[in-house]
């Protein structure tokens, strides 16, 4: 054998023992199926867990407990018994003049049964009254206060003073009444579903 063929036997010799160390390299480096998840991945996974755990809770808190406490708290409260003086005001508010627009700024208001007898009754019985006796009045709310409050529902009990006018009594008449007012939410607001004088 030649020296130049004893050179190339070594060096084929020499790369087919790098060739196998690499590839036992590559093998060692590679995680079998069968090795067991490290110390520090079971951490890492029980934070997972716990954060989604917390996260959870954090939502329940927030939209089971807070904000339905938010609808029965102080500012719920003084939201409904804003928007039924404001109604009972544009239900008993009207002059001849403006008696459509009057009528239309009250329903606004109303929901439900009351808002199908409010726009009948106005209809039939107040419009006549109100074009023929020239009648007018003028409503105003002096006290409110809170009967019972849920996040859908409220009852509201309204002190109003009424100033009439007529044809027949164009000095005006005085009177003062109080109302208990049932109010609906519907899309974020309240809205007068009955209206009984007590």
């Amino acid at each position: 054998m030649s020296q130049s063929e004893e050179t190339t036997e070594a060096s084929e010799i020499v790369e087919s023992a790098e060739a196998v160390e690499i590839a036992e390299a590559v093998k060692a480096a590679k995680p079998t199926a069968a090795e067991p998840v490290s110390h520090g991945g079971r951490i890492a996974a029980a934070l997972g867990a716990l954060l989604t755990v917390a996260a959870a809770l954090t939502c329940w808190l927030y939209f089971g407990i807070y904000r339905a406490d938010r609808q029965v708290g102080v500012e719920a409260e003084q939201a409904a018994m804003a928007a039924a003086a404001d109604g009972a005001v544009a239900v008993l508010t009207y002059a001849p003049p403006t008696l459509e627009k009057d009528f239309a700024a009250a329903q606004q208001h109303l929901t439900g049964d009351f808002l199908s007898y409010y726009t009948d009754f106005t209809q039939k019985v107040v419009t006549p009254a109100a074009k023929q006796k020239g009648v007018q009045t003028v409503a105003s709310v002096i006290r409110k206060g809170i009967v019972s409050l849920g996040p859908k529902r409220a009852e509201v009990l309204v002190f109003i003073n009424q100033t009439t006018v007529s044809n027949a009594n164009p000095d005006g008449s005085f009177s003062m009444s109080s109302v208990k007012i049932g109010m609906e939410k519907h899309d974020g607001r309240w809205l007068i579903s009955s209206f009984d004088p007590v």
